[in-house]
Order: structure tokens, then C-alpha cells, then sequence
């Protein structure tokens, strides 16, 4: 700018010292022809008009280009801030985004289990407590041992007695199939209250489950909701069993998944090794047009297979066997002569592969797979391993350890709410699943024989929490601190936890009536337990506080 103002008073200068009127020569004469000077005097005055014009212009195209260079430098310093302050928000949103992901790792490995052994932790929960006049120690004792000791010997005789009419009713049922068609039935085993010792309430159950495999050259392969495949929430704890010839790689080619063509043959298999015509299929049991495994075709089958081992043998027995349950394949009903009844559960299972998990198309002995979402899905059941984990756990905790003796309270005090006012959604598999949890949170000695009170409050005040959150964990999916000794499949560990009050937060009446009944049974624990305990006296009682104290 200062280089364009110094050429213009140049210009100026240069003009008014050659004007021949300003300086003109000496003993110089005006010049005669006037006219044609001034003349020449207009042209260069408007050429110095334009000149001055072209400079002003260029000194203002000069002064925008450096107002622009201004603006342009300020734009790149406010990206400059703003790129600061965007990459600080986002190294900060990183940040938080990894702490949560830490988080929920460790959620996942089982720091939801943590229930912590900590008293002060339990004491904050409780408020359905307040005004509940809890039953002594020396109340809880006598009750048990009038109400719940005697019913031992009985479970241990009819566990003999079922277990050997199975063994022998499952052996008739081999001889009457067709080895080379029909489904291979394997040994029972027992599961459930009655095998882990804490069943209380009448009339006595025994669960015994039956793995079956299908007949050569056919195996099946299974999928769960949490082995990668896509499953929705609502079936969590699911999977389904495909029936596949034992030599067929389903993953090694696409012909079973991709429509060829008439005019087109896979070059790896032949017409041979096709897979079986649909009617071939529903005879492996499988749904219609699929090699699904189909739990309706499963149940009329086992059902048939039982009454034709039935009454291959009934001969040499003088009572008479029945179902009783329609929707139960396996809910048999021994009826002896003199009017008394013996009920068992007999039900197919599939392996899932070779642990001992397995497959259960229902469950009847609690409704926590009520409503399946098909009937090519199936529940998996880990009832297996609790009964070992229990075995195992107890081989650590002190002699006549109260971990059984707090589940059969619980189990018959809400046993005798349900039957005063009603069914609720809690199950006992629910009521084993908070035991399950206590015992792997606190130590062994805190589960002596002499702290079976504080025990007790202890799983219904871990209750009355997992009733007001809506949430009790499955024991085994999910957690990470399973002991390496019962050799669980590491693919449910790694899964995510297994909500099991799930269909509290869909279904608000149930909720409401379960959480209404859990409070009642609180209310009404002293006198349904006065109910059936001897008489103590005052001073006995007085003496045993006096020694706790």
C-alpha cells in the first residue's frame, strides 16, 4: 500500500514540473497556437486520470487480497481451537468409553456375584424387614428338626425305589425300539431337589433325565444363543439341534444352502449322499421340512416308546403306571393297590456336546421355560452341575453345614404362602439359584450350624434385593469364578449373564403378585413356623441367647 501512494505523488510531481505554464523557458514567447497546447494538456491530464484510477484500484484489489489473507489466517486459527477442543472431547469420550467397557468385562467375569460377605452391605437392604419379628435361633431348630429332619429317610427310600423301576422300564424300552431306526436311549440320571436333598414339601417328585442320541450314520449338532449365531433377547438360554449325517461338513459347502438348479450337480457330493427326503427326516423326528429337532415330535415319541416298554413288563409288577400330565412326555404316575401313588418325572435330554449340559425340551418341575419360542427350541439345563457344585462346595463348609438347611426353610415358607394365597412367579429353582450365589460368596465358616439364623436373612434379604432390581443372574452363564474342578464348558462362562427374573420386567402383574406374596410370606414366617415347633421353654430360650450373646 505504501509502495501504490508513493507512485501516485510521483506522478503528480513529474506532472507539475513539466506543466509549461508553471515553468516556462526563459526569454520563451507564448506559443501562438494555444488551442492545440491545451488540447494536448486535456489528453495527458486524462491520461494521468486513468493512471491514478488504475493505481487507486489496484491499492484496493491489494487491500481486499490482505483483508482476506486477515480472515483467512483467523479461520485457520479458530480450526485450530476447535480441532484442540474436538480431539480433547474425544480423547475424553475414549477415555469413558474404555472405563465402561472395563466395567462391563468385569461385570461379565462375575463381579455381579460379589454380594460381598460384608454385613453392612446386606444391612442397607432389608426395608421389608422392618416390623417382621424374625424366629430365634432356638425356634429355627426345632422347627427344623420336627418339620424337615424326619422327610431324609423317605427321599433316600423312594430314590432306590424309582431309580431301579427306571433302570428296568428304560431297558424294556431299548428292546421294543428299532435299533436301526428309532432314537438310542441312554442310562437316567437324577437331578433337581430331590437328588441334592432339600426337596420338603409333599408329595415327593424324583426328576431323572434321559439322554437319547439318533441311529447311525445321523448325529446331532447343536447351536446356542450364545455360540455366535444370531439370537434374539427373548431367547436367551435357548438353542436349537440339527439332525446332520455323521460325514456331512456343514461348513465345508454351500449346496444344502444355496438353490442350484435343476440342471446343476455339486461335484463334492452325489445323489447318494443327499441329504433324506423330508418324510425320512419327521421320522428322525425332526420339524416339518427342516433337520430340526422337534421337542412335539420328541414328546409323542417318548411317550409311545414308554407305554410299549410298559406293557412288555407290567407283569412283573402289581401296581400300575400311567402319565400325569398331558403336556409332560415323561410325568409318570406309579398307583399301587392300595390307593397310594408314587410321581416321577422321566424326561429326554440332548447332550450338548460332550459335557454335561444338556438340551430339555421341558422343564416339570418348574416353569422357568414356560412359554419355548418354538418347538425347535430348546432349554439347556446345568441342573448336572449344581448338584456337583453343591457336592463340591460342601466338602469344604463345616460338619452339618446350614446351606441345605437354609434353602428347605425358605422352600416351605413360600410353599405354604403359595398355597394360602396363590401361585407367584418364584420358583424353587429360583430360591436354589440364591443359595447357589451365597455360597460362593462367603466363606465356609459362615456357614456353621449355629449361624443358620443369620444365614437365612441373609438369602432372604439377597432375595428382596434381586425382587426390587428385577434381576437374579443365572449361577453358571456368565460367571467367570466357576471352580476349574467340575470342568464347565468355558462358552457359557464367557457368555453374558442370564437374567431370570427377565419376565418380571415384561409382565408387571406377575411382578406385583410375586413381590406381594414375598412380602406376606415375611409377615406371616413366625407363625407359619410356630405352626409346626414344639414348645420351647422361656427359660431354655433365654439361656440360649444369653450364650450367643
Amino acid at each position: 500500500m505504501p509502495v501504490g501512494i508513493f507512485r501516485v505523488c510521483l506522478v503528480v510531481i513529474t506532472a507539475i514540473v513539466n506543466h509549461p505554464l508553471l515553468f516556462p523557458k526563459e526569454n520563451g514567447t507564448v506559443p501562438e497556437n494555444t488551442e492545440e497546447i491545451i488540447q494536448k494538456m486535456k489528453e495527458r491530464e486524462e491520461s494521468l486520470r486513468l493512471e491514478q484510477l488504475r493505481l487507486e484500484q489496484e491499492i484496493a484489489e491489494q487491500e481486499a487480497t490482505q483483508k482476506t489473507l486477515e480472515k483467512a489466517a483467523e479461520v485457520v486459527e479458530e480450526r485450530k481451537e476447535e480441532k484442540v477442543r474436538w480431539d480433547m472431547w474425544t480423547a475424553l469420550s475414549m477415555v469413558i468409553f474404555l472405563l465402561i467397557e472395563l466395567w462391563r468385562q468385569d461385570f461379565q467375569e462375575g463381579l455381579w456375584q460379589d454380594t460381598g460377605g460384608e454385613e453392612d452391605d446386606m444391612a442397607v437392604l432389608g426395608k421389608a424387614f422392618k416390623g417382621v419379628a424374625f424366629p430365634d435361633k432356638a425356634v429355627l431348630a426345632s422347627f427344623y428338626e420336627k418339620r424337615i429332619l424326619g422327610t431324609t429317610g423317605d427321599m433316600a427310600r423312594m430314590r432306590e425305589m424309582v431309580e431301579g423301576f427306571a433302570d428296568d422300564l428304560l431297558e424294556a424300552l431299548r428292546s421294543v425300539c428299532n435299533r436301526d431306526a428309532d432314537m438310542e436311549v441312554e442310562d437316567c440320571m437324577g437331578v433337581g431337589s430331590m437328588y441334592e436333598n432339600w426337596r420338603v414339601r409333599k408329595p415327593f417328585v424324583c426328576d431323572l433325565i434321559v439322554p437319547f442320541a439318533p441311529p447311525e450314520p445321523y448325529c446331532f449338532r447343536s447351536q446356542t444363543w450364545c455360540s455366535g449365531d444370531c439370537f434374539p433377547p427373548d431367547e436367551q438360554g435357548y438353542g436349537t439341534i440339527k439332525v446332520c449325517r455323521a460325514d456331512e461338513d456343514v461348513t465345508g459347502c454351500i449346496c444344502d444352502k444355496t438353490k442350484l438348479g435343476e440342471d446343476m450337480l455339486c461335484l463334492l457330493h452325489s445323489q447318494a449322499n443327499t441329504t433324506r427326503p423330508s418324510s425320512e427326516m419327521e421320522d428322525l423326528l425332526c420339524f416339518k421340512n427342516t433337520q430340526y429337532l422337534d421337542a412335539d415330535q420328541v414328546m409323542k415319541w417318548f411317550q409311545i416308546a414308554v407305554t410299549k416298554a410298559w406293557n412288555r413288563i407290567s407283569h412283573k409288577y402289581e401296581f400300575d403306571l400311567s402319565f400325569s400330565l398331558l403336556d409332560s412326555p415323561g410325568a409318570l404316575k406309579i398307583k399301587f393297590k392300595s390307593g397310594k401313588s408314587i410321581a416321577f418325572n422321566l424326561t429326554p435330554v440332548v447332550q450338548y456336546e460332550n459335557s454335561d449340559v444338556y438340551f430339555i425340551s421341558h422343564f416339570p418341575w418348574s416353569s422357568l421355560a414356560a412359554d419355548l419360542p418354538s418347538s425347535t427350541h430348546w432349554f439347556l439345563t446345568f441342573a448336572v452341575y449344581e448338584r456337583r457344585f453343591i457336592q463340591l462346595v460342601s466338602k469344604t463348609l463345616p460338619a452339618n453345614a446350614c446351606h441345605v438347611s437354609c434353602l428347605q426353610i425358605l422352600s416351605f415358607l413360600h410353599g405354604k404362602q403359595c398355597s394360602l394365597t396363590g401361585p407367584s412367579g418364584l420358583t424353587n429353582y429360583h430360591l436354589k439359584t440364591v443359595m447357589l450365589h451365597l455360597l460362593q460368596a462367603r466363606p465356609s465358616q459362615d456357614w456353621a450350624p449355629e449361624k443358620l439364623e443369620a444365614r437365612l436373612q441373609d438369602m432372604l434379604k439377597f432375595l428382596e434385593k434381586c425382587l426390587h432390581e428385577k434381576k437374579l443372574y443365572h449361577f453358571f452363564i456368565g460367571n467367570g469364578k466357576v471352580p476349574a474342578e467340575l470342568g464347565f464348558p468355558i462358552i457359557f462362562q464367557r457368555a453374558e449373564p442370564l437374567n431370570l427374573f427377565r419376565p418380571f420386567v415384561l409382565r408387571r402383574d406377575v411382578y406385583r403378585k410375586t413381590v406381594d406374596t414375598f412380602h406376606e410370606m415375611l409377615r406371616n414366617m413366625s407363625a407359619l413356623i410356630n405352626e409346626y415347633t414344639v414348645h420351647i421353654p422361656l427359660a431354655q430360650t433365654n439361656g440360649i441367647h444369653k450364650e450367643s450373646l
